[in-house]
């Protein structure tokens, strides 16, 4: 794994995405610390622990730091217990991309954020090529409000939309 991830995010139009999944895993997560500049986040994902630690991103938001190490799932369960309030809840749908070299990540958010899907691409470089499929909305890369860590504090049920 490096240590920069560099990614874009889109919202979704439409559940055209759900027949081409090839997989979805339900995803809970909390914040043990959310300061843009070094965020904590504490994952279960499944039956799997993970601590992550991600760094502040560049002026797109494309690119940053990112650090990630598996856990035991009782020691994830535990640390999730000291987060900060905003419990992160989401099945993510893995949906291979139409040039055949990446997979989209698209999240459908439950609890006070149901209503939100964004997916997510991520790229081996800033400035690589790849397709859209006709489900892909607006791009909201480098946009916090979509930043989990942000929905955490801010609810998208509290969006007024």
């Amino acid at each position: 794994m490096g240590l920069k991830e560099i990614e874009r995010k889109f919202l979704v139009k439409n559940k055209e995405y759900k027949a081409l999944a090839v997989g979805a895993v339900r995803i809970k997560q909390g914040y043990i610390s959310s300061v843009p500049e070094r965020t904590v986040r504490v994952r279960i994902r499944d039956d799997q622990g993970f601590i992550t630690i991600k760094g502040h991103g560049n002026a797109s938001g494309t690119s940053r730091f990112e650090w990630e190490k598996g856990i035991a799932p009782e020691d994830a369960q535990a640390l999730l217990g000291i987060a900060e309030p905003g419990i992160i809840d989401k099945t993510r749908y893995l949906v291979p991309n139409t040039d055949g070299k990446h997979i989209w990540e698209v999240d459908v958010f439950h609890g006070e954020d149901e209503g939100l899907v964004i997916a997510e691409i991520e790229l081996g470089s800033e400035d690589e090529a790849f397709d859209k499929p006709a489900w892909i909305g607006e791009e909201v890369t480098g946009d916090e409000r979509y930043y989990n860590a942000y929905l955490a504090k801010n609810p998208f049920k509290n969006w007024g939309n």
